[in-house]
């Protein structure tokens, strides 16, 4: 075993006490680094699996029909008139969607045709969005198989796929048809072959899925699609990605980070309050460390002088300290990480919501142990910088004779 190992486990063993509360300062300090950002990882995938349930990372489509001026004969005043935005199809689409599929970083596309409209049956009616979609294409988008209440994921023909508020509010059931119609004039009759909840209010209420082809015709877009939708691998990249997709497509591209810049904001904003509480629990932590070391040096100034009388260099004391930091950085770090996962684990079998699962998904990752550990490590040993400088300059002839 090296001296200053050996050393510095020789004075950890003899002051007990001392050892005990370094160690469970840092081991809380870990634990409730480890909690909390299992923690807010686990709300922030929460809020953004749940926002995003019901929409695509990316939608690429045309873009809007650009404003004309108009000059009056009469005068000299100057007149901008922003045109009515009809639905226009993306250009060669076919040729998009090849190059979007062929681009690092996009798992999926699908082409759809969206547009308002009214179903009704009945008397009843309401006003709804007319999605004309390829359900596998789709599917890999927005997984609309896995939130059916009841029916199945089949859109062939005159089919649809309904959300389950407007299920409700027409009175329909799987099995059941719709008249779905359009400001044009274009009236179509649908077989409801599925009801979805894709845990948002105003999609359940207003979403109307149907084949591509259907939508096609009764938008009167016969041919075209008025948007591509876009899954991606790196989700907080989806905005770096989008303006990719925009320069070399010269359409317009809007992930979902530009559509949901609130959310975006509630989520920075997590992030930094939760590096603010562990910067503050890092500093504690280094203080309660490199106090404990202090008087470990006042303590065992006799018997560094004695060791430094005895021709040990003044490197070897200083790394006799700068162990001890470590050492406790090292068991901290490990002691700490089962007591944060623990208490997750706990918190999680607690808080559940009314189905059984759980309020957060907390993951413990690896990564999370490993920065943890660092951290702890890092900690212990900038703690104990200080006191190890200390005893590397003590006078030994003087500490032996003051005793």
């Amino acid at each position: 075993m090296p001296f200053e190992l050996f050393v510095a486990l020789r004075f950890l063993r003899e002051g007990r006490a001392q050892t005990v509360l370094i160690l469970a300062g840092a081991s809380v300090g870990v634990a409730v680094i480890v909690f909390l950002s299992a923690l807010i990882d686990g709300l922030q995938v929460s809020l953004v699996s749940r926002t995003l349930g019901s929409q695509p990372h990316i939608i690429v489509r045309a873009p809007d029909e650009a404003a004309r001026t108009l000059t009056r004969s009469s005068s000299d005043l100057v007149q901008v008139v922003r045109p009515a935005q009809r639905l226009r199809s993306v250009d060669q689409w076919q040729q998009v969607r090849t190059l979007l599929e062929r681009t690092p970083g996009v798992e999926a596309v699908s082409p759809v045709v969206s547009g308002p409209g009214f179903a009704a049956r009945g008397t009843a009616s309401r006003s709804v969005a007319i999605r004309g979609v390829e359900p596998e294409a789709f599917s890999r988008v927005i997984d609309v198989p896995s939130r059916l209440v009841a029916g199945r994921w089949r859109l062939l023909g005159a089919e649809a796929v309904i959300g389950q508020e407007l299920a409700k509010d027409l009175g329909l059931s799987v099995g059941d048809r719709v008249r779905l119609s359009t400001a044009e004039g274009r009236v179509d009759t649908f077989l409801i072959t599925g009801i979805f909840d894709l845990g948002n209010k105003d999609v359940n209420e207003r979403w109307v899925l149907v084949p591509l082809r259907s939508a096609q015709t009764l938008l009167e877009l016969l041919g075209g699609v008025s948007a591509l939708e876009l899954r991606v691998t790196d989700l907080f990249g989806a905005d770096e990605l989008a303006g990719e997709l925009r320069r070399r497509t010269g359409l317009v591209a809007e992930s979902w980070m530009t559509l949901n810049a609130q959310l975006l904001t509630a989520l920075r904003s997590q992030s930094s309050s939760r590096y603010m509480i562990q910067f503050f629990v890092i500093v504690a932590v280094a203080l309660g460390i490199a106090s404990v070391l202090v008087v470990s040096v006042v303590q065992k100034s006799r018997e560094i002088g004695i060791l430094k009388a005895m021709g040990t260099p003044t490197g070897k004391v200083m790394r006799v300290f700068l162990i001890q930091g470590a050492v406790v950085g090292v068991v901290g770090s490990v002691v700490g990480s089962g007591m944060g996962a623990g208490l997750a684990l706990f918190f999680t079998s607690m808080m559940r919501n009314a189905d059984g699962s759980p309020l957060f998904p907390i993951t413990l990752e690896p990564r999370l142990f490993l920065t943890a550990a660092g951290v702890a490590l890092v900690t212990g040993l900038v703690a104990a910088v200080v006191p190890a400088r200390r005893a590397a300059w003590l006078d030994p002839a003087v500490v032996i004779r003051n005793g």
